[in-house]
């Protein structure tokens, strides 16, 4: 029985090292952070998020506020008992995912759906993958990529479902194991909002449940690495709003670079890596 458990563990770390091999192969962990230098030097991009800013500010720090007034203390409290002088970081981590987590389900349910479809749109426009925006909604002539953008067709984002919420709880627990709970609460996270991240792509490309499963299969590890990092970000509170839309930028960069071959489920597409070559 010892020697299956053992071989099972082995098993299990040869896994997570290829998967975590893979994620920093892939890169894709650094798109939220190109998300957020491209949207910065790109103005024509603030137009969407600068229409909905004060509700969803104000919806962040009402949440953030109630959050902390009414569920740090028992929490941490609760923690004391497993994580000693840890509970009080731990607890005000666990606190901002929490408000992190309600504000983002809420914000993109009821105040910044379209304006998140109009950045992933613009950021396409903007970089040379018009005739896949085509599909989903009337370009135009216009002065930016952002003004360029017409009637929606089709708009891919469900209103408000409890399912993130009620898996954002069923995950919860893992935050009372110190240091590694919640390095795993976050990398859980990470595999949800990966794929999710990309809603817009799927559909925009036409593909059924069949074919989005087999790409997103393929580009696992590539997914739970940006996931991570785009969670991570969010995890700031009031300026999660901010990365909301950066991670969205980066998202749109992905899929760009995914349409015009920049990059494989393996990172840096081989020809690419080839003319880098040749430049040094």
């Amino acid at each position: 029985m010892a020697e299956k458990v053992k071989e099972v563990a082995l098993d299990e770390a040869d896994r997570i090292k290829t998967l975590a091999t893979d994620a920093v192969k892939s890169a894709a962990y650094l798109y939220p952070i190109k998300g957020i230098a491209y949207f910065l030097s790109h103005r024509a991009l603030w137009k969407p998020l600068t229409q909905k800013l004060v509700p969803t500010l104000s919806l962040g720090l009402g949440i953030t506020t109630f959050m902390f007034v009414f569920t740090y203390l028992p929490q941490a409290a609760v923690m004391t008992f497993t994580q000693g002088p840890l509970a009080a970081i731990t607890a005000a981590l666990l606190v901002l995912s929490e408000s992190s987590t309600l504000f983002t389900v809420l914000s993109k349910s009821f105040l910044i759906e379209d304006a998140l479809v109009d950045t992933f749109d613009g950021v396409l426009v903007s970089r040379n993958s018009t005739e896949l925006v085509s599909s989903g909604r009337h370009v135009q002539a216009g002065s930016d990529s952002i003004a360029k953008l017409g009637k929606l067709i089709k708009k891919p984002f469900a209103k408000f479902s409890p399912e993130a919420i009620i898996r954002y709880f069923l995950y919860l627990p893992l935050n009372f194991i110190p240091v590694v709970g919640t390095v795993m609460f976050v990398i859980l996270q990470g595999r949800r909002a990966g794929p999710a991240a990309h809603t817009r792509y799927f559909q925009l490309k036409e593909w059924n449940n069949a074919q989005k499963e087999k790409h997103i299969e393929s580009h696992k590890a590539a997914y739970t690495s940006f996931g991570v990092a785009a969670v991570l970000l969010e995890l700031v509170p009031i300026a999660s709003i901010l990365f909301a839309f950066t991670n969205t930028v980066g998202a749109a960069m992905w899929a760009a670079d995914l349409e015009q071959g920049n990059v494989t489920a393996h990172g840096t597409a081989p020809h690419l890596r080839e003319q880098a070559q040749k430049a040094e």
